[in-house]
């Protein structure tokens, strides 16, 4: 075993959340390292991701994606270090980005790895602005959204890890980006670091006002992250032909009951307007072309991205449920020790 390791830590669902998540929901426990067979790898675990969809994943029932299961542990993106190698596709010291359980060390089979260059970009870029983050923002707002220059696109979320890359590629098609974020740092990091043309903070200021006066000539694309209240007042500043991409609904994933609305779909008839959704796994088929135009951007410097790490697999809790208190600037990772 991997110098006198033998054992790995993991993070399990101990319970269903109802409401916010709470401590309680998880649970630490210690389990044996499984040897790889063929075609497997053994990962020493380096940053595991956490993403507002997992909440979605703690409930039971349908969904696009099967539920997290009862004392099992949970997963999603993680990158990691190859320990050991029973694959010819991927060696020791591969560096290797997958759908991860979150435990400190991982045996997974070779197919749905994918190897990263470290002297491209730093390691953990690959589960936000090169990785399913940037993604989404890239297919939802081209493919979606499809923005035209001068047009006004607002953005809720426009802090997180898809909000911010998002608008950042509203600006690179030369639109009028708004962005709608909580807090005076979000609001600095938004008009400071990422120039958008203006940012609202619904935390602070009357959304319908600041509607009006941010987007004096009405919405073209409306890029939702949000859900709720929020989407009700941009619906009522929308124009003609405008697109609503709805990729996601935070505001909504930890209420006990389903919230009703919009109230204005009304809007969408009178403007002849589209709202859609997705999931980025519709796209599955043109990620290295996503990949190649975010990373082309990155390197040219029209992209920038922040991270939020929290150290410590011990941590993943705290830092999932920081994602509904609005705690992360960026991309929330946890570095694995």
């Amino acid at each position: 075993m991997i110098a006198n390791v033998s054992k790995t830590r993991e993070v399990i669902l101990a319970s269903r959340p109802v409401g916010m998540p709470s401590e309680a929901n998880f649970s630490l426990k210690e389990e044996p390292i499984r040897e790889p067979l063929e075609g497997e790898v053994l990962i020493k675990t380096l940053y595991l991701s956490v993403d507002p969809y997992m909440r979605g994943r703690m409930r039971e029932g349908a969904s696009y994606i099967t539920p997290f299961q009862l004392n099992q542990p949970l997963k999603g993106g993680g990158v990691g270090r190859v320990e050991k190698s029973r694959s010819h596709l991927l060696k020791e010291g591969d560096i290797v980005t997958g759908f991860f359980p979150w435990a400190d060390y991982v045996t997974l089979p070779e197919d749905g790895l994918r190897k990263i260059d470290p002297q491209q970009a730093p390691i953990s870029t690959a589960l936000g602005i090169l990785g399913m983050p940037g993604l989404t923002a890239y297919f939802g707002l081209f493919d979606i959204g499809k923005p035209k220059e001068g047009e006004t696109v607002v953005i809720s979320g426009a802090a997180g890890a898809v909000g911010s890359v998002a608008a950042q590629l509203a600006k690179i098609k030369r639109c009028r980006v708004v962005g709608i974020a909580g807090g005076g740092q979000k609001v600095r990091y938004l008009k400071d670091v990422l120039h958008l043309d203006a940012v609202i903070d619904y935390k602070a200021e009357d959304m319908g006002s600041a509607l009006r006066a941010s987007c004096p000539n009405g919405i073209d694309v409306y890029f939702d992250n949000v859900g709720g209240a929020t989407t009700d007042h941009v619906l009522n500043h929308i124009n003609k032909h405008a697109r609503i991409v709805l990729c996601g609904q935070i505001s909504t994933y930890n209420a006990d009951k389903p919230e009703l609305g919009p109230r204005n779909l009304l809007t969408l008839i009178t403007h002849s307007a589209l709202m859609q959704g997705f999931i980025v796994s519709d796209f599955a088929a043109r990620f290295t072309e996503g990949l190649i135009k975010l990373g082309n951007w990155l390197n040219e410097g029209e992209l920038r991205y922040e991270e939020t790490v929290i150290d410590g697999l011990e941590n993943l809790p705290k830092a999932f449920m920081g994602l509904f208190k609005g705690e992360n600037l960026g991309k929330q990772l946890v570095k694995v020790d």
